[in-house]
């Protein structure tokens, strides 16, 4: 219930990232184009990777899943951020920011996990290449994928609970282009402790979890390397896990700072947010074609076909 003597809000202002109209115009420009690159580039990598037989391995059933992830990660916020950069009224109601703030725990656990089972999948192919069709059956592909996926909603879920029992009535302005956690808690005027309990708590054993089980698998990965005898295989087995490595560091680094600093309404919150929810499902697609020779060789063999008919 709300406090008394207080109107309860039944929507928010979404400040953004400009008040100019001018600054907004360009911005508008500038996120429409990396949202339209996001999805050519995460659907070009989910048709390849489908249409290609030499990708049907569990490297890259890993990926399509990551694909498909990026391009829920990026719809949860972008599309709200343009319809706010050409509209006056920018507000978004507290059941739509809920809903928001949902789908970005849901998709962002949900990828946290998929990239430790990424680095698993990594470990057990060039520490045990003989034993990788045995220990990446079609079987335990599927649970790591599904387990990833319900993993992420029971993190959703446990964050968006208590957050439905808060009540809004202090201030109905978000110094932000979207809803997340941390920046409704100020706006609460109930008691948010057992909120933020929970998301400190999700935040770490998500995070921490799967970090660990990240660095398990390079300390393992980095030891076999060192003992190949020739620099080219070192250099082989590498080059495989530098566009994993170069999607961890993208994601962790951006959302355990946003997560873990405190709300302060800092631009420095909006640059994170920025990063790990508009910038990396961008750069996703980009990172694995550029760097793997067999993608880019996929994506020819699929033009060719495509233009023989």
């Amino acid at each position: 219930m709300a406090l008394e003597n207080h109107s309860t809000i039944n929507e928010f202002i979404l400040l953004g990232l400009s008040a100019a109209p001018h600054i907004q115009a360009l911005l508008f420009g500038l996120f429409l184009e990396i949202y339209l690159l996001t999805m050519a580039g995460n659907l070009m990598m989910l048709v390849v990777i489908r249409a290609d037989s030499h990708l049907h391995t569990p490297m890259y059933f890993f990926l399509s899943h990551l694909s498909f992830l990026d391009l829920c990660f990026s719809s949860v916020t972008v599309p709200k951020l343009l319809e706010n950069l050409l509209s006056q009224k920018k507000t978004i109601s507290v059941k739509g920011c809920l809903a928001q703030v949902f789908f970005l725990f849901e998709a962002g656990a949900t990828e946290v996990c998929l990239l430790a089972v990424m680095a698993y999948d990594r470990f057990a192919a060039i520490c045990h290449p003989l034993l990788y069709g045995q220990l990446m059956s079609s079987l335990l592909c599927n649970g790591l994928v599904w387990g990833s996926w319900s993993l992420g909603f029971l993190n959703a879920l446990l964050n968006i609970l208590p957050a439905m029992n808060l009540d809004f009535c202090r201030d109905d302005s978000i110094p932000h282009y979207s809803c997340e956690l941390p920046s409704l808690f100020p706006l609460s005027c109930s008691d948010v402790s057992t909120s933020f309990t929970v998301l400190l708590s999700s935040s770490l054993l998500y995070g921490l979890g799967t970090s660990f089980l990240i660095f398990y698998s390079y300390a393992r990965i980095v030891s076999t390397i060192l003992s190949i005898s020739t620099s080219s295989g070192r250099s082989k087995s590498f080059s495989t896990c530098s566009s994993h490595l170069t999607t961890v560091l993208l994601l962790y680094g951006s959302a355990f700072l946003r997560y873990l600093m405190p709300t302060s309404g800092s631009p420095l919150e909006v640059i994170f947010s920025i990063q790990y929810s508009v910038v990396t499902p961008l750069v996703n697609p980009l990172i694995y074609s550029l760097k793997n020779n067999e993608v880019k060789a996929a994506v020819k063999r699929t033009l060719r076909k495509h233009f023989h008919y």
